[in-house]
């Protein structure tokens, strides 16, 4: 009896143009913890990822697990990526200063080589300033 039914449904499935999925496609609550600026699966960071699962009764911390030393790794390796792209941040706003205030003194340097009015010149430029 049962065999006739697996033929019907595996019969019927090839014949059905349309394609079915049994995974999840969205995970339940992400749209709402996207929104609430949480991880979107509840486990990526947090107080339960983060911190350990367990202490000594003495008070001591439990020694750190794969996960908590790759997590503490990747954060410190982001920090420095962080800090260094700052610091060229930095460089590149002090030396694009610099060049302005080049320029400006180039500008200057330029204009002070000009010709200076002479005779009757002089006299009407003093008398309109």
């Amino acid at each position: 009896m049962a065999a006739p039914v697996r033929t019907l449904c595996s019969s019927v499935l090839r014949l059905s143009s349309r394609q079915f999925s049994t995974t999840c496609g969205v995970q339940g609550g992400e749209k709402w913890r996207k929104e609430n600026g949480i991880s979107k699966s509840g486990s990526e960071y947090g107080p339960l990822t983060d911190l350990p699962d367990w202490s000594f009764a003495d008070g001591r911390p439990a020694p750190l697990l794969k996960g908590q030393l790759r997590r503490k790794q990747e954060r410190e390796v982001l920090a420095r990526r962080i800090v260094m792209l700052s610091s060229e941040v930095d460089k590149g706003i002090e030396s694009w200063n610099d060049k302005q205030e080049q320029a400006q003194r180039m500008e200057e340097h330029k204009k002070s080589l000009l010709l200076k009015p002479k005779g009757m010149m002089l006299i009407k430029n003093r008398s309109n300033s």
